[in-house]
């Protein structure tokens, strides 16, 4: 058996590609209509990777309970090995973006060390590995306006909009 497993778990909103190390999870994909997608989605490195649905449950269950809108927080390692520095300091500061917030390409790229490196923190973005956990969604433009999500925009609304907090 390979030390890295695969599994398309099944949620609310779809199935979702994730592929784990005994380090930890490697790659999680947005949720998507069906197994295939969700597949592909994990891209080639899945053709060394065992399917596991098993051990993926937990990870299956945090997803459910994110996806109802509670407040839940993905505590468990990351394996995110081989991605250059920058890289990895933008992750850190997009996981440090509070839930129902947001924060712009500029702010990312101050956070993670060099303020001239909003482009390059945009690349960080579109290379997350792990979106919802690294909440690449709660990254904006310097306008305010929703940009560059790999689920598309409309994934991106949805996601902001389940974490904003109901007001009564």
């Amino acid at each position: 058996m390979s030390e890295l497993v695969w599994g398309a778990l099944s949620t609310s909103w779809g199935w979702v590609g994730a592929m784990a190390t005994p380090k930890g999870l490697r790659r999680l994909g947005l949720p998507v209509p069906s197994v295939q997608e969700a597949l592909e989605a994990m891209g080639p490195e899945v053709r060394d990777a065992t399917l596991a649905p098993a051990v993926l449950e937990p990870l299956r269950q945090w997803l459910e309970r994110y996806l109802a809108g509670e407040p839940a927080v993905y505590e468990e390692p990351l394996d995110l090995e081989g991605a250059p520095p920058f890289f990895h300091q933008a992750w850190l500061a997009c996981r440090a973006i509070p839930r129902g917030q947001t924060r712009t390409y500029a702010w990312l790229a101050a956070q993670a060390g060099n303020p001239a490196a909003v482009r390059a923190a945009g690349q960080a973005m579109a290379h997350n590995p792990v979106s919802i956990i690294i909440p690449c969604h709660r990254v904006i433009g310097s306008d305010g306006g929703l940009c560059g999500y790999g689920g598309g925009l409309p994934m991106k609304q949805r996601l902001l909009d389940l974490e904003r907090p109901v007001r009564a």
